[in-house]
């Protein structure tokens, strides 16, 4: 007579706290995979930096020994307008830049126009390749002088990296790729916004930055024709012979540059699209 042998009740298992802490690393591995150890240090480390500097500046500002005319050059309320003018002509421009470039560079890429695309890179490469304070002077000495007068000259300034990087990104996407799109019964226009675009989108995400930067240097030089920015205190410092106030209104365009850096690797990391 044969006897049964117990059985031991089977527990469910419970997942290794090794596999819970892998699947709550997967996130921050795929950023860090998708942005580069270099992209996410400049995330965090640059506007670090630039807070610090600022406090720094502050911090000399308000215990530097300073004459009457340092003074009222650097004075917190006329900093603070010319800081806001400048941001101003820098997100008009820059709108403006992008609006124009990227639809122009992708038509240059299309059918017959894109035979006309090394003639128009050419003619942007030449216009930039000219001083661009006298870009800005012959454009007031021909519309006047004023905020849209320099509105234009820092548009035409910035140009060409966003036109050249939307035609060189669409160039490089691979042609098996679009042709599938097209095999499976895609629209024209539905490949180049979902397989084109996307896959361009990083190169023409590095031209804008670009543009950003050049603009809101070149920003500075259009006090010479009355349309404001941080420029003021520094032709100010230059006319009246103040170091202080020609290094201070310099670090602070230089501060608003790398903030602008910053604020373009961000839109590039919000829009680009995952697995790019």
């Amino acid at each position: 007579m044969s006897t049964a042998t117990p059985t031991t009740p089977t527990t469910p298992e419970t997942p290794d706290a090794s596999q819970a802490d892998r699947a709550d690393a997967r996130p921050r591995l795929r950023l860090r995979d998708r942005l580069g150890g270099e992209s996410v240090a400049m995330l965090v480390v640059l506007p670090v930096v630039v807070v610090l500097v600022f406090l720094g500046y502050v911090w000399w500002r308000q215990t530097a020994n300073l004459d009457s005319i340092e003074q009222s050059s650097l004075a917190w309320p006329a900093i603070r307008e010319q800081i806001l003018h400048h941001i101003e002509l820098t997100v008009v421009s820059s709108a403006i830049v992008v609006a124009v470039a990227v639809p122009l560079g992708i038509l240059l890429t299309r059918g017959p126009a894109r035979s006309f695309a090394p003639l128009v890179v050419g003619i942007a490469n030449a216009g930039q390749s000219a001083p661009s304070i006298g870009l800005v002077v012959l454009l007031a000495i021909w519309l006047g002088f004023g905020f849209w007068t320099a509105v234009l000259a820092l548009t035409l300034y910035g140009l060409l990296p966003v036109l050249r990087n939307t035609i060189t990104g669409l160039q490089g996407v691979d042609p098996t790729l679009v042709e599938a799109g097209r095999g499976i019964g895609m629209s024209a226009g539905a490949v180049l916004l979902r397989i084109e675009l996307p896959l361009a989108l990083p190169v023409i995400m590095a031209g804008i930055r670009t543009a950003l930067v050049l603009v809101v240097g070149t920003a500075a030089l259009v006090t010479f024709i009355g349309a404001g920015g941080l420029g003021d205190s520094l032709v100010a410092g230059i006319n009246l012979f103040r170091f202080k106030v020609m290094v201070a209104s310099a670090l602070l365009i230089a501060l608003l540059a790398l903030l602008v850096e910053w604020a373009g690797r961000v839109l590039e990391l919000v829009f680009r699209p995952k697995g790019i």
